[in-house]
């Protein structure tokens, strides 16, 4: 009897429990971001918020919880009930080079998430100062290499994607450049174009910008296919280095443990939101690329991206405690 008891109390828990993913959502859903308001992946949650909530009838916040290159934010989201309405937007930093960058992370990307959508892939530009006397990223290559140690390159800190993408760039290349790290990408771009360092690798939208008004030179984009921002520029594998792909992404995961139905939901909202036109161009126009994955599928390009970067931050020798 007690047995049957048990069945019976056990198909009305996962009748209950079915019955609230169905209903999945019935209140606001909050999007954390590891990093300040104002920035890229603040704007790229602005961009899909209003779509998104459209989409789940539901109202969609935007909450920063910034700190130690997103770890506080990833931190947050982990530690949140998995039923949904506790969603973190993340970039390549905080899901696969942090992972191998710090030495003690709080968080595991694979065990501790559950991914939901890849929602954008971000290129960036090969950048110099414009008093350099090149115009192409060949005639920079031939350059450097004949001044080996005497070409300095910004970036936005150590073991940022803008640290190791000129990192691979020299690993393809066989060039010898100095690092100049900076606390941000506003310093390493003022000291780019007053000459105090040479090259720099920075994402589309401030690259674009900058090359547009004179004050930098693009040189080359690090993705497959030229730019919609630069479409003059060509890409690196134009300029002769062979699958020379390089981008980062934008992505919206949860706490691991996500009911499977509920990530579903999730993941097709955000595919409709992505399939919106407006919102296509719009995305453009900040300089990332739509392009979409859903969650098992992002899951599977999240574990083959750690090894790629792990190997990009063990040759730069960045570390952080």
């Amino acid at each position: 009897m007690s047995t049957l008891f048990q069945r019976l109390a056990a198909c009305a828990l996962a009748a209950a429990c079915s019955f609230a993913h169905a209903a999945f959502p019935d209140k606001p859903i909050r999007i954390v971001i590891g990093f300040p308001a104002g920035g890229p992946l603040d704007q790229h949650a602005r961009l899909l918020s209003d779509k998104l909530q459209a989409v789940l009838g539901q109202p969609v916040l935007v909450d920063y919880k910034a700190g130690a290159g997103g770890t506080v934010g990833a931190q947050e989201v982990m530690k949140a009930a998995p039923d949904g309405y506790t969603l973190m937007l993340a970039n390549t930093g905080v899901m696969v080079i942090n992972p191998a960058l710090y030495g003690k992370l709080p968080y595991q990307t694979t065990r501790d998430f559950t991914p939901i959508a890849r929602t954008a892939m971000q290129p960036l530009a090969l950048l110099v100062n414009p008093a350099l006397p090149v115009r192409t990223l060949r005639e920079f290559i031939d350059y450097s290499r004949a001044r080996p140690g005497q070409v300095n390159y910004g970036s936005a800190g150590n073991g940022g994607i803008s640290h190791l993408v000129p990192e691979m760039f020299k690993s393809a290349t066989g060039l010898f450049m100095v690092h100049i790290p900076y606390r941000g990408s506003a310093p390493a771009f003022t000291d780019l174009m007053g000459g105090q360092v040479q090259f720099m690798a920075e994402s589309i939208p401030q690259a674009a910008g900058y090359h547009k008004q004179g004050k930098v030179r693009a040189l080359a984009v690090t993705s497959r296919e030229r730019n919609p921002a630069l479409p003059d520029i060509p890409t690196v594998m134009e300029a002769g280095i062979k699958d020379f792909e390089v981008v980062g992404f934008y992505g919206f995961l949860a706490p691991a443990g996500l009911p499977r139905d509920v990530a579903a939901k999730l993941s097709d909202a955000f595919r409709q939101v992505l399939a919106d036109p407006a919102v296509r161009s719009r995305m453009v126009s900040q300089g990332a690329d739509p392009a979409f994955l859903g969650s098992e599928e992002f899951g599977r390009f999240l574990a083959a991206e750690m090894p790629r970067w792990a190997d990009a931050v063990k040759k730069s020798g960045a570390r952080l405690d």
